[in-house]
């Protein structure tokens, strides 16, 4: 290894001054390529040196987060924009309805428990009571069949860890207590007497550090849990040690009769479907049970809708990449599967059974939402419920209920809920406002919000939209946020954005998100035209989405800034790094940056559905090669004032892509600049889901500080 750095870092004009990091000469050799890992130390994340790595970059983050000098203002207007009441669809379960409820300010929503959707509710679990800081938080939970038992995954500062707990529907604690879970699903038996769970092997860290770990998720296994006894006496039902990346999971049927065990490998949704006969087996799987393997390779998802009988119901995308409803009979497996309701222009993106036999389909037309209703049985179309223009949430509702409840909202508008009865008997009067979200002291009648199709590189036609106050001049000089993802099939949905209020109003700006390719916009076609070896479409299309917001006179590169988050983070940093002179700033979030090693911790081997295998694939390898942030860091072009945001227990994407990244960046393109390029890392916060209220508002407050700075925004009251 070679000694630190014996010369300070600084910027072009010396007035910033970057922390020394150590340089080593390690490296490592793929598919004939030698590569440089100078900062691989930085993955030891526990290590002193890490650790004083870490405060160091905050402290010089914190310096060029606070220069803003209306900081106090806009974090004072998004703590008000936060502070409205949101309400979840409910939901019945059982005897009771369960809906989630924020006052406005509370770190985590609580769940409340319902008679009827008109009566009194009551708080029937509220996770703001487990931690002072609010840093705990709810990551799934399910209800068994008649409602008397609800079990609940609490995690810790973020962590995809998490443990189970049980209680009834009046509120009781039992024993029951399943400790390091994670991505799990929890499915009860019919009986109430266990449930169906996966689980990692436990790391080996203390519970303390948590999501603090990097080693690689693998191994999953199936278990069940009887209600009353303690964890080590679970049932192993399923463990593949020969295809260590399968990752199982159970679902009990409607009916209670059958376990359908769906396995997946990575992100692409693709499973096998195995089907076991409950009620033969004692409702009690075991390992070495003869499942009736379906379908058994990862062609296409499947996803069990309902059952009658031995006809099952799926939504599947098998030879339709907007996807279709089929069924299949477990009695005549010779026919194989039939479609129900075929593919459409349309995507299917939601469904449900509901009233016995009415299918309700939720399409995805051009960005906005639609929804249907056929019948179950016969798969003939009945009618489409007129709901509002825009993003449509799920659909939540079940067989056994005459009603179901969704909700609407825009970048204009929270959340409102709609009720669907179907027995009303007047077609017409069947769908009604439920409940409402009100912002105070915002008129959004004073903005406007359209959507825009542009060009990408190839001419492909790109859905983006922009959201600004009316009055908005048009002459390049607005402050503009351009916000992406596109990836892992993921569609980009317009929702309100105390944030994104805030910059229209106060900085006078323009808010524009991008549906790239990658994502799941267009369905399948357009998921695959943004992933492998086709990832740098992605790029483009964000590109192209930046010159047309300076073509068409909304901003210029000096007043333009970028933000993405994950994946988004990836765009983010690609961008910067191919196009630095499109950008005034950019701020890429839990970022996944080292392109070439993402597959080596935690979940990350997942993402090879979409990004590639650079250790099996000489051409991945090489794709990503091409383009990984952490290895094109220019070496010629000045950047713009980047931040890249992280957290400590972040187990999904590590915070050493960050950590790697940013040395690169201030080593290599902060002498060639006078504009910032930091780090900020938050403590006791994960990848982002479940991050309490207080902690959103200190992140974005920062965020958004930076940003002003580097693009000259001002505040105006």
């Amino acid at each position: 290894m070679v000694s630190a750095e014996t010369s300070s870092i600084t910027s072009q004009d010396a007035k910033i001054v970057y922390p020394q990091v150590r340089r080593t000469d390690v490296t490592y050799t793929q598919h004939g390529v030698t590569v440089a890992d100078p900062y691989s130390w930085l993955e030891n994340l526990h290590s002193e040196e890490t650790q004083a790595f870490v405060e160091a970059q905050n402290k010089i983050a914190a310096e060029f987060m606070n220069k803003f000098e209306d900081k106090q203002k806009f974090k004072d207007r998004l703590t008000e924009l936060f502070n409205f009441e949101r309400y979840s669809s409910p939901r019945k379960r059982g005897d009771y309805y369960y809906y989630f409820h924020n006052s406005g300010l509370q770190p985590q929503s609580v769940i409340y428990q319902q008679d009827t959707p008109e009566s009194e509710p009551r708080v029937f679990l509220d996770p703001n009571t487990l931690e002072t800081d609010g840093t705990a938080a709810l990551k799934t939970h399910s209800f068994s069949h008649s409602g008397k038992l609800y079990a609940y995954a609490i995690s810790k500062s973020g962590s995809d860890w998490c443990t189970i707990y049980v209680k009834d529907c009046h509120g009781n604690m039992l024993s029951d207590v399943i400790e390091w879970v994670k991505f799990t699903h929890i499915a009860f038996t019919h009986d109430d007497k266990g449930f169906y769970y996966p689980s990692y092997e436990k790391p080996d860290v203390d519970a303390v550090k948590a999501g603090t770990e990097t080693g690689s998720n693998i191994n999953q296994r199936l278990f069940y849990h009887k209600i009353g006894t303690p964890q080590s006496e679970d049932v192993l039902v399923h463990l593949d040690t020969e295809n260590p990346l399968y990752k199982p999971i159970a679902e009990i049927s409607d009916d209670g009769k059958y376990i359908i065990m769906n396995i997946r490998k990575d992100c692409d949704r693709t499973r096998m479907v195995y089907i076991g006969d409950l009620e033969a087996a004692g409702n009690v799987i075991t390992q070495g049970y003869e499942w009736n393997k379906i379908v058994d390779n990862f062609e296409a998802k499947y996803i069990y809708l309902t059952n009658d009988g031995t006809v099952f119901y799926f939504w599947t995308n098998k030879d339709a990449p907007r996807d279709k409803i089929v069924k299949y009979d477990l009695a005549r497996p010779e026919e194989g599967f039939i479609d129900l309701v075929p593919q459409s222009e349309d995507v299917l993106v939601g469904v449900a059974v509901v009233d016995d036999n009415k299918l309700v389909l939720r399409y995805m037309r051009d960005v906005k939402g639609v929804v249907v209703v056929h019948d179950l049985t016969s798969g003939q179309f009945l009618y489409q419920i007129p709901l509002p223009v825009g993003t449509l949430g799920g659909i939540v509702g079940y067989r056994e209920c005459k009603e179901f409840f969704i909700s609407f909202s825009s970048y204009l508008t929270p959340s409102t809920n709609y009720r669907y009865d179907f027995s009303v008997e007047d077609q017409e009067k069947r769908l009604s406002i439920f409940r409402e979200s009100n912002v105070k002291n915002f008129d959004n009648t004073l903005f406007e919000s359209k959507q825009v199709f542009y060009e990408s590189k190839d001419g492909t036609k790109i859905p983006m939209f922009i959201t600004h106050r009316k009055d908005l001049v048009f002459d390049g000089n607005n402050p503009t946020l351009l916000y992406g993802y596109g990836g892992f099939s993921t569609s980009l949905m317009a929702a309100y954005s105390p944030a994104y209020t805030v910059f229209m109003q106060h900085f006078g700006g323009a808010v524009a998100v991008a549906n790239l390719r990658g994502g799941g916009e267009y369905g399948q076609d357009w998921h695959h035209a943004g992933t492998l070896l086709n990832k740098q479409n992605v790029f483009d299309d964000f590109q192209y989405g930046a010159k047309y917001l300076i073509n068409e006179k909304y901003t210029q590169p000096s007043k333009l800034a970028i933000n993405g988050a994950s994946n988004g983070g990836l765009l983010v940093a690609a961008c910067v790094n191919q196009a630095p002179e499109l950008f005034g700033a950019a701020v890429a979030q839990v970022g996944v940056l080292d392109m070439l090693r993402f597959h080596k911790f935690t979940i990350g081997h997942a993402w090879q559905s979409d990004y590639g295998c650079p250790d099996d694939k000489a051409e991945d390898f090489h794709n990503l090669h091409r383009y990984s942030p952490l290895h094109n860091v220019h070496k010629n072009k000045p950047y713009p004032a980047v931040a890249l945001l992280t957290s400590d227990h972040d187990d999904r994407v590590v915070p050493l892509h960050s950590f790697k990244h940013i040395a690169e960046l201030q080593r290599t393109a902060g002498p060639l600049t006078n504009n910032p390029l930091v780090m900020r890392t938050e403590t006791k916060a994960g990848h982002g889901a479940g991050k309490p209220i207080a902690k959103r508002i200190d992140e974005t407050t920062d965020k958004f500080a930076f940003i002003a700075t580097a693009i000259g925004a001002t505040w105006r009251d």
